[in-house]
């Protein structure tokens, strides 16, 4: 019987953030219809369960720009950057530019050579074109992972150096 009271009781939380106590059910309902309100349950896993006089409208709106505004967050902020193993000294310079840019925005880039054909016997021109790389770009960043080959692509992802900042 016991169990059957409890489960007809609400915390309930009022309109402006107050709380209002542990209520029965019916009355906190009541209590939402006279402020013109709607009635929430907001956490049913509590003991007793919680729940809010808000307008349903509004609450369900704030929820899920919340949900939206939660997603963009978790989109993630590695940036690409490929190039082949013949890559000219002006080209790799342009390159170069756009991995700073995004590095000063605050993105991890993953930085790939690809190899072509009979490319991929000769392995140690990828390491050495991706040194040559974190050698240029060692005022600005830090490697986060390290050289891997995986099928043609070699790659490594750096990230910006927190103290060049300073």
């Amino acid at each position: 019987m016991n169990e059957a009271i409890r489960a007809s009781e609400l915390r309930v939380i009022g309109a402006d953030g107050t709380q209002i106590g542990v209520l029965r059910r019916e009355e906190a309902i009541a209590r939402a219809y006279e402020v013109g309100l709607d009635l929430v349950e907001v956490s049913p896993n509590a003991n007793p369960p919680v729940a809010r006089i808000v307008d349903w409208g509004k609450y369900n709106y704030q929820k899920s720009k919340q949900q939206q505004k939660n997603k963009k967050k978790t989109v993630s902020d590695l940036k690409q950057i490929r190039m082949g193993l013949k890559i000219g000294d002006h080209d790799l310079d342009i390159k170069l530019k756009k991995i700073r840019e995004f590095l000063d925005q605050g993105h991890k880039v993953r930085i790939t050579a690809f190899f072509r054909g009979r490319e991929l016997a000769h392995k140690d021109i990828g390491y050495k074109l991706l040194e040559r790389v974190t050698e240029k770009l060692a005022d600005t960043a830090i490697v986060d992972q390290e050289p891997q080959l995986a099928g043609k692509h070699l790659s490594i992802v750096v990230r910006s150096n927190p103290r060049a900042k300073n």
